[in-house]
């Protein structure tokens, strides 16, 4: 798609996101892009929790801006400097990758996204950041890693149907360690439904900027 295709727009929180004239859709909640990525994504999954035992992998499914991941390594460097921190993030549209570059969000952490967004890839000391591009539910059957948090954030169920369906879900439960936790914006009953067929433990998210809640996958342990 061309950039022009792609307006900016200015959420509630004051932070800066994209409209994407085609799909129709924001890439994150009106109500506040930061604050979605911390409160919906980052602290939800245990970041923190994860960053005082030393290491921490995350799926940032339809990375985007970057912003989810971006609020992760702030919350881990704030616990432990020292944290090992591997993120790899899933992307089909290079154009929004471009756009980091054009946003100035207040994680402490972004100038690392913005690199990881034009090369791809960052290895910086402690943080590994690997970007694959490709639509989603075809690269992560290429994954072998194993994750301690997911980030699902496409456009939502109506606009991007193939990612809330039971077989992708399926193949990122795979991919995730006993007891991991998934969390992801929408809370329609068929995509609660179709996490709970593809064997999570789903649970309510926080409810941030509106009356109904995020939603949270457990990876129990009983075999997929």
């Amino acid at each position: 798609m061309e950039k022009k295709t792609i307006r900016k727009l200015i959420t509630a929180d004051g932070s800066e996101s994209f409209y994407n004239e085609i799909v129709g859709d924001i890439y994150h909640s009106s109500t506040g892009a930061v604050e979605e990525a911390l409160k919906k994504y980052a602290k939800p999954t245990k970041i923190r929790e994860l960053a005082e035992k030393g290491s921490i992998s995350i799926l940032d499914i339809c990375f985007g801006l970057g912003y989810n991941s971006a609020a992760a390594i702030d919350i881990a460097l704030q616990v432990n400097p020292d944290c090992h921190i591997e993120i790899i993030g899933l992307e089909i549209d290079q154009n929004i990758l471009d756009m980091t570059r054009e946003v100035n969000p207040s994680f402490r952490s972004y100038s690392l996204i913005q690199e990881a967004s034009v090369k791809h890839i960052l290895n910086n000391s402690n943080i590994n950041i690997k970007i694959i591009m490709g639509d989603a539910a075809k690269t992560i059957m290429d994954l072998n890693e194993m994750f301690d948090s997911v980030f699902l954030d496409p456009f939502s169920p109506s606009k991007a149907p193939e990612l809330w369906q039971t077989g992708f879900l399926k193949e990122i439960r795979k991919r995730m360690k006993p007891n991991a936790v998934l969390a992801t914006y929408s809370c329609a009953r068929m995509v609660r439904d179709n996490l709970r067929t593809a064997g999570f433990l789903v649970k309510d998210g926080p409810i941030v900027g509106r009356k109904t809640p995020a939603t949270l996958g457990v990876n129990q342990k009983h075999s997929l």
